[in-house]
């Protein structure tokens, strides 16, 4: 993960991940009620995947990409 977080620039990962991140975080708290701090942290990490995969194909349907181009 750390490996992940320093490779990814940190603009990048804000205009990406942050959307997800939080549509993720309401969807857990909203509807998950597992009665188990792991069940929900695992339900909760597989919709902010799922969420950001949806955005991904979204961005690339409508042709803009969801994070600013750098030069690398």
């Amino acid at each position: 993960m750390f490996s992940l977080i320093s490779r990814v620039p940190i603009r990048n990962l804000v205009y990406r991940q942050t959307p997800t991140l939080i549509g993720a975080l309401a969807i857990a708290e909203l509807f998950y009620r597992w009665h188990s701090f792991v069940l929900e942290a695992v339900g909760f990490l597989l919709t902010w995947c799922v969420l950001d995969a949806v955005a991904g194909v979204l961005a690339k349907l409508i042709g803009k990409p969801l994070s600013p181009q750098t030069d690398r």
